[in-house]
Protein backbone atom coordinates (compact mmCIF):
# COMPACT_ATOMS: atom_id res chain seq x y z
CA UNK A 1 0.00 0.00 0.00
CA UNK A 2 1.20 3.42 -1.01
CA UNK A 3 2.29 5.55 2.11
CA UNK A 4 1.45 8.69 2.85
CA UNK A 5 4.74 10.37 0.90
CA UNK A 6 4.06 7.95 -2.10
CA UNK A 7 6.36 5.33 -0.97
CA UNK A 8 5.06 1.48 -0.98
CA UNK A 9 5.65 0.00 1.86
CA UNK A 10 3.52 1.95 4.16
CA UNK A 11 6.36 3.61 5.58
CA UNK A 12 7.29 7.78 6.23
CA UNK A 13 10.13 7.99 5.25
CA UNK A 14 10.41 12.28 4.98
CA UNK A 15 13.03 11.85 7.78
CA UNK A 16 15.45 9.14 8.12
CA UNK A 17 15.09 9.92 12.09
CA UNK A 18 11.50 9.77 11.71
CA UNK A 19 11.07 6.37 13.69
CA UNK A 20 13.95 6.54 16.03
CA UNK A 21 12.07 9.79 17.38
CA UNK A 22 8.96 7.95 17.11
CA UNK A 23 10.66 4.97 19.54
CA UNK A 24 11.93 7.41 21.43
CA UNK A 25 8.61 8.88 22.23
CA UNK A 26 7.44 5.57 22.92
CA UNK A 27 9.79 5.31 25.60
CA UNK A 28 8.33 8.56 27.56
CA UNK A 29 4.91 7.52 26.81
CA UNK A 30 5.51 4.32 28.87
CA UNK A 31 7.09 6.10 31.68
CA UNK A 32 4.72 8.65 31.39
CA UNK A 33 1.52 6.95 31.50
CA UNK A 34 2.20 3.79 33.71
CA UNK A 35 4.54 5.04 36.14
CA UNK A 36 1.47 5.59 38.43
CA UNK A 37 0.55 1.92 38.21
CA UNK A 38 4.13 0.68 38.57
CA UNK A 39 4.29 2.70 41.61
CA UNK A 40 1.29 1.19 43.48
CA UNK A 41 1.25 -1.32 45.79
CA UNK A 42 -1.67 -3.48 44.36
CA UNK A 43 -0.14 -3.58 41.32
CA UNK A 44 2.90 -5.00 42.99
CA UNK A 45 0.45 -7.89 44.56
CA UNK A 46 -1.31 -8.50 42.00
CA UNK A 47 1.12 -9.42 39.72
CA UNK A 48 2.00 -12.30 42.04
CA UNK A 49 -1.69 -12.91 42.96
CA UNK A 50 -3.83 -12.28 39.94
CA UNK A 51 -4.90 -15.28 38.33
CA UNK A 52 -2.90 -16.39 35.05
CA UNK A 53 -5.99 -17.31 33.02
CA UNK A 54 -7.36 -13.48 33.24
CA UNK A 55 -3.88 -12.61 32.67
CA UNK A 56 -3.10 -14.11 29.68
CA UNK A 57 -6.51 -12.97 28.59
CA UNK A 58 -5.75 -9.64 29.13
CA UNK A 59 -2.26 -9.79 27.74
CA UNK A 60 -4.15 -11.15 24.22
CA UNK A 61 -6.80 -9.15 24.01
CA UNK A 62 -3.81 -6.05 24.45
CA UNK A 63 -2.66 -7.08 21.04
CA UNK A 64 -5.57 -5.80 18.84
CA UNK A 65 -5.76 -2.81 20.78
CA UNK A 66 -2.28 -1.94 20.12
CA UNK A 67 -2.66 -2.89 16.41
CA UNK A 68 -5.92 -0.42 16.35
CA UNK A 69 -4.02 2.55 18.13
CA UNK A 70 -1.16 1.93 15.63
CA UNK A 71 -3.38 2.01 12.94
CA UNK A 72 -4.06 5.89 14.06
CA UNK A 73 -1.48 7.13 15.63
CA UNK A 74 1.87 4.64 15.49
CA UNK A 75 5.90 5.22 15.46
CA UNK A 76 5.72 5.94 12.05
CA UNK A 77 2.61 7.16 9.63
CA UNK A 78 1.56 4.64 7.59
CA UNK A 79 -1.28 2.73 6.19
CA UNK A 80 -0.52 -0.90 5.69
CA UNK A 81 -1.42 -3.26 8.88
CA UNK A 82 1.85 -5.09 8.61
CA UNK A 83 3.26 -1.96 9.71
CA UNK A 84 0.65 -1.31 12.59
CA UNK A 85 1.24 -4.71 13.38
CA UNK A 86 5.37 -4.01 13.72
CA UNK A 87 4.57 -0.86 15.50
CA UNK A 88 2.28 -2.63 17.98
CA UNK A 89 4.80 -5.28 18.97
CA UNK A 90 7.80 -2.68 19.40
CA UNK A 91 4.98 -1.05 21.61
CA UNK A 92 4.71 -4.63 23.56
CA UNK A 93 8.55 -4.64 23.91
CA UNK A 94 8.91 -1.19 25.03
CA UNK A 95 6.66 -2.00 27.60
CA UNK A 96 7.82 -4.73 28.77
CA UNK A 97 11.11 -3.77 28.80
CA UNK A 98 10.37 0.08 30.63
CA UNK A 99 8.34 -2.11 33.16
CA UNK A 100 11.35 -4.78 33.70
CA UNK A 101 13.61 -1.90 34.17
CA UNK A 102 11.91 0.43 36.61
CA UNK A 103 10.25 -3.02 38.74
CA UNK A 104 13.75 -4.13 38.79
CA UNK A 105 15.25 -0.19 39.96
CA UNK A 106 12.19 -0.58 42.57
CA UNK A 107 13.53 -3.58 44.24
CA UNK A 108 10.07 -5.14 43.32
CA UNK A 109 12.20 -8.01 41.43
CA UNK A 110 14.74 -9.88 42.76
CA UNK A 111 16.72 -13.05 41.93
CA UNK A 112 15.50 -15.13 44.96
CA UNK A 113 11.43 -14.79 43.02
CA UNK A 114 10.23 -17.13 41.46
CA UNK A 115 10.22 -17.58 37.82
CA UNK A 116 6.49 -17.01 37.50
CA UNK A 117 5.86 -14.09 39.76
CA UNK A 118 9.22 -12.27 37.90
CA UNK A 119 6.73 -12.57 34.74
CA UNK A 120 3.51 -11.76 36.21
CA UNK A 121 4.82 -8.68 37.69
CA UNK A 122 6.53 -7.58 34.24
CA UNK A 123 3.47 -8.61 32.24
CA UNK A 124 0.93 -7.18 34.26
CA UNK A 125 2.60 -3.53 34.11
CA UNK A 126 3.38 -4.26 30.19
CA UNK A 127 0.11 -3.44 29.16
CA UNK A 128 -0.62 0.26 30.05
CA UNK A 129 3.20 0.80 29.84
CA UNK A 130 2.62 -0.96 26.46
CA UNK A 131 -0.60 1.36 25.30
CA UNK A 132 1.72 4.73 27.40
CA UNK A 133 4.52 3.82 24.61
CA UNK A 134 1.76 3.54 21.82
CA UNK A 135 0.08 6.91 22.67
CA UNK A 136 3.82 8.62 23.43
CA UNK A 137 3.36 9.95 19.80
CA UNK A 138 0.46 11.60 20.12
CA UNK A 139 1.05 13.11 23.25
CA UNK A 140 4.77 13.73 23.01
CA UNK A 141 4.89 15.41 19.17
CA UNK A 142 5.63 18.81 18.62
CA UNK A 143 2.92 18.65 15.94
CA UNK A 144 5.54 20.42 13.64
CA UNK A 145 6.32 19.85 9.97
CA UNK A 146 7.07 16.33 10.96
CA UNK A 147 3.52 15.44 11.78
CA UNK A 148 2.13 18.13 9.03
CA UNK A 149 1.57 15.35 6.16
CA UNK A 150 -1.27 13.51 8.24
CA UNK A 151 -4.12 13.16 6.08
CA UNK A 152 -5.83 12.55 8.94
CA UNK A 153 -5.44 15.72 10.34
CA UNK A 154 -6.59 19.58 9.27
CA UNK A 155 -4.36 22.44 9.11
CA UNK A 156 -4.02 23.13 12.99
CA UNK A 157 -3.29 19.50 13.34
CA UNK A 158 -6.71 18.28 14.96
CA UNK A 159 -7.95 14.88 13.61
CA UNK A 160 -10.68 15.29 10.85
CA UNK A 161 -13.74 13.72 10.59
CA UNK A 162 -13.29 10.10 11.95
CA UNK A 163 -15.88 7.03 11.22
CA UNK A 164 -18.29 6.05 13.80
CA UNK A 165 -16.68 3.02 14.50
CA UNK A 166 -13.22 4.41 15.07
CA UNK A 167 -14.90 6.86 17.53
CA UNK A 168 -16.20 4.38 19.67
CA UNK A 169 -12.52 2.44 19.30
CA UNK A 170 -11.19 5.38 20.60
CA UNK A 171 -13.48 5.80 23.68
CA UNK A 172 -13.24 2.43 24.21
CA UNK A 173 -9.00 2.99 24.68
CA UNK A 174 -9.19 6.28 26.81
CA UNK A 175 -11.61 4.41 29.51
CA UNK A 176 -9.55 1.32 29.56
CA UNK A 177 -6.85 2.91 29.69
CA UNK A 178 -8.06 4.87 33.15
CA UNK A 179 -10.12 1.70 34.48
CA UNK A 180 -6.73 -0.14 34.68
CA UNK A 181 -5.24 2.65 36.87
CA UNK A 182 -8.01 2.67 38.73
CA UNK A 183 -9.54 -0.76 39.17
CA UNK A 184 -6.36 -2.37 41.27
CA UNK A 185 -7.00 -0.01 44.02
CA UNK A 186 -9.24 -0.67 47.14
CA UNK A 187 -10.53 2.79 47.23
CA UNK A 188 -12.73 1.85 44.61
CA UNK A 189 -14.64 -1.01 46.34
CA UNK A 190 -14.74 0.80 49.57
CA UNK A 191 -16.37 3.74 47.66
CA UNK A 192 -19.17 1.45 46.21
CA UNK A 193 -19.82 0.38 49.32
CA UNK A 194 -20.36 3.51 50.97
CA UNK A 195 -22.76 4.82 47.91
CA UNK A 196 -26.15 4.71 47.98
CA UNK A 197 -29.09 4.07 45.38
CA UNK A 198 -28.83 8.12 45.10
CA UNK A 199 -25.11 8.88 44.94
CA UNK A 200 -25.66 5.93 42.32
CA UNK A 201 -27.78 7.79 40.02
CA UNK A 202 -26.09 11.45 40.98
CA UNK A 203 -22.66 9.69 39.73
CA UNK A 204 -24.37 8.07 35.94
CA UNK A 205 -25.49 11.82 35.53
CA UNK A 206 -22.41 13.20 36.42
CA UNK A 207 -20.65 11.52 34.45
CA UNK A 208 -22.59 11.02 31.45
CA UNK A 209 -22.95 15.21 31.47
CA UNK A 210 -18.84 15.50 32.12
CA UNK A 211 -18.84 13.40 28.94
CA UNK A 212 -20.99 15.10 26.26
CA UNK A 213 -19.70 18.53 28.00
CA UNK A 214 -15.87 17.38 27.63
CA UNK A 215 -16.35 17.00 23.96
CA UNK A 216 -18.76 19.01 22.84
CA UNK A 217 -20.13 21.87 25.22
CA UNK A 218 -16.89 23.74 26.97
CA UNK A 219 -14.68 24.26 23.62
CA UNK A 220 -11.66 22.15 24.49
CA UNK A 221 -8.60 21.96 22.21
CA UNK A 222 -9.58 18.54 19.63
CA UNK A 223 -13.97 19.11 20.32
CA UNK A 224 -16.52 18.52 18.16
CA UNK A 225 -18.82 21.21 16.87
CA UNK A 226 -22.49 20.71 16.74
CA UNK A 227 -24.03 22.14 13.46
CA UNK A 228 -27.22 24.19 13.73
CA UNK A 229 -29.24 22.13 11.85
CA UNK A 230 -28.05 19.18 14.06
CA UNK A 231 -30.82 18.72 16.73
CA UNK A 232 -29.04 18.51 20.01
CA UNK A 233 -29.90 15.42 21.49
CA UNK A 234 -28.03 13.52 18.00
CA UNK A 235 -24.54 13.34 19.70
CA UNK A 236 -25.85 12.57 23.21
CA UNK A 237 -27.57 9.36 21.51
CA UNK A 238 -25.24 8.85 18.75
CA UNK A 239 -21.95 9.02 21.40
CA UNK A 240 -22.05 9.80 24.61
CA UNK A 241 -24.45 7.20 25.65
CA UNK A 242 -22.86 4.32 23.89
CA UNK A 243 -19.49 6.37 24.75
CA UNK A 244 -20.91 5.40 28.48
CA UNK A 245 -22.28 2.12 28.16
CA UNK A 246 -18.57 1.28 26.61
CA UNK A 247 -16.78 2.77 29.92
CA UNK A 248 -19.61 0.49 31.89
CA UNK A 249 -18.30 -2.74 29.95
CA UNK A 250 -14.82 -1.94 29.93
CA UNK A 251 -15.31 -1.45 34.20
CA UNK A 252 -16.90 -4.45 34.30
CA UNK A 253 -14.32 -6.70 32.65
CA UNK A 254 -11.35 -4.46 34.79
CA UNK A 255 -12.85 -5.12 37.66
CA UNK A 256 -13.46 -8.62 36.74
CA UNK A 257 -9.86 -9.17 35.52
CA UNK A 258 -8.00 -7.39 38.54
CA UNK A 259 -10.86 -10.08 40.96
CA UNK A 260 -12.36 -7.06 42.78
CA UNK A 261 -15.81 -8.92 41.79
CA UNK A 262 -14.98 -12.30 43.32
CA UNK A 263 -17.27 -13.50 45.76
CA UNK A 264 -19.85 -9.93 45.35
CA UNK A 265 -23.35 -10.27 44.96
CA UNK A 266 -24.89 -8.15 42.25
CA UNK A 267 -25.68 -5.14 43.78
CA UNK A 268 -22.19 -4.43 44.97
CA UNK A 269 -21.05 -5.16 41.53
CA UNK A 270 -23.08 -2.59 39.69
CA UNK A 271 -22.20 -0.24 42.54
CA UNK A 272 -18.46 -0.96 41.88
CA UNK A 273 -18.99 -0.45 37.65
CA UNK A 274 -20.80 2.87 38.15
CA UNK A 275 -17.67 4.15 40.67
CA UNK A 276 -15.11 3.40 37.71
CA UNK A 277 -17.31 4.17 35.11
CA UNK A 278 -16.59 7.82 36.42
CA UNK A 279 -12.85 7.90 35.38
CA UNK A 280 -13.68 5.59 32.56
CA UNK A 281 -15.63 8.20 31.27
CA UNK A 282 -14.26 11.13 31.20
CA UNK A 283 -10.96 8.39 29.85
CA UNK A 284 -13.75 8.35 27.02
CA UNK A 285 -14.25 11.45 26.47
CA UNK A 286 -10.34 13.03 26.71
CA UNK A 287 -9.64 10.35 24.12
CA UNK A 288 -11.93 11.85 21.87
CA UNK A 289 -10.22 15.18 22.05
CA UNK A 290 -6.23 13.79 21.74
CA UNK A 291 -6.32 10.99 20.16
Amino acid sequence: MRSKNGNQDGRDSSRPGNFVVGLGRGIGGALLFALPMQMTMEMWELGSTIDRTRLFLLLVLAIPLLVGIAHRIGFEKTFGWRDDIRDSMIAYGIGILTSAILLSLFSLLTPDMPASEILGKIALQAVPASIGAMLGRSQLGRGDADDSDDPDADGDGAPDDRGYGSELFLMAVGALFLSLNMAPTEEMILISYKMTSLHAVAMILLSIGLMHGFVYAVSFKGGHEISADTPGWHALIRFTLPGYIIALAISLYALWTFGRLDGTGLTPTIMAMIVLAFPGAIGAAAARLIL
